[in-house]
């Protein structure tokens, strides 16, 4: 969809109106509205839980290629980025919102010589952040858990949070998504509900499929959730096949979630 008529129809659809919008980076996922969306959407009574932004050149057509492409893992790329992500802080507060999504990209390991220089970045980011009063919710899936734990520890910024997806944690073949929510429990700002099936062969992507299909367990993974006190908005994600298929997926999946939260 390119448009906010567009999307208010899609929702109604749904028999729902709360989303995570994107922030509409005229070089990476514009909107028709262009300069104007922030006014235009905040005008349409669409409830927003927060924006979510994507850098150009990000490249998720292997694990090896957003490896490279994604985040600000590129130290060419870094500066460049954080002057994208200022540009997104302000589109953020300006359609009233004061939490944005994005991929940070691959964490460096403990002992890597690079993971000095990349917290740095990430740090800048929450600093960034901070002073738009913005909170930066990572994505998950690229990175165990644990590893994500811990540059989360280190970084010790109150402006640098997670949003928790465990379909990514299968997709990318990162470990247990119930043991990561117990993992950043304190941290998760922001959820997206989605389903996936790990990969059959080292170095490929998982499977997405419909909610309730995969190996996530979203019945218990909904039950994690509530054992750490998250009590935000759930949001579903379909990012897979054309719109007539993702819209027909939503529909189900939202009729599965709420299904689950009844028992």
């Amino acid at each position: 969809m390119t448009s906010i008529p567009e999307l208010k129809d899609l929702l109604s659809i749904l028999s729902v109106n709360l989303i995570q919008i994107a922030c509409g980076d005229p070089h990476h996922a514009s909107w028709v509205e262009g300069d104007d969306l922030p006014q235009v959407a905040r005008a349409s009574g669409i409830e927003m839980a927060g924006a979510m932004l994507g850098f150009p050149g990000e490249d998720y057509t292997t694990p090896e290629t957003i490896k490279e492409t994604g985040g600000f893992g590129k130290p060419a790329w870094r500066a460049e980025r954080l002057e994208r992500l200022e540009w997104a802080l302000d589109r953020t507060r300006a359609l009233g919102l004061s939490d944005l999504t994005l991929h940070a990209g691959f964490l460096p390991e403990i002992g890597d010589p690079g993971r000095g220089p990349f917290l740095d970045t990430l740090a800048r980011a929450g600093e960034l952040a901070g002073g738009k009063g913005v909170t930066l919710a990572f994505e998950t899936g690229q990175e165990s858990a644990d590893l994500l734990r811990r540059t989360l520890d280190d970084l010790a910024s109150p402006h640098i949070k997670v949003n928790f997806d465990p379909a990514n944690m299968l997709l990318y073949d990162m470990g247990d998504p119930i043991r990561a929510v117990e993992i950043l429990g304190p941290d998760i700002r922001s959820v997206h509900v989605k389903d996936a099936i790990r990969p059959k062969s080292p170095g490929a992507w998982g499977e997405e499929v419909p909610l309730g299909r995969g190996e996530v367990n979203i019945p218990e993974f909904l039950r994690a959730l509530k054992r750490v006190g998250f009590q935000g908005p759930l949001i579903i994600e379909r990012e897979v096949g054309d719109q007539a298929g993702r819209l027909r997926d939503v529909k189900e999946g939202l009729g599965f979630l709420r299904d689950c939260l009844r028992d």
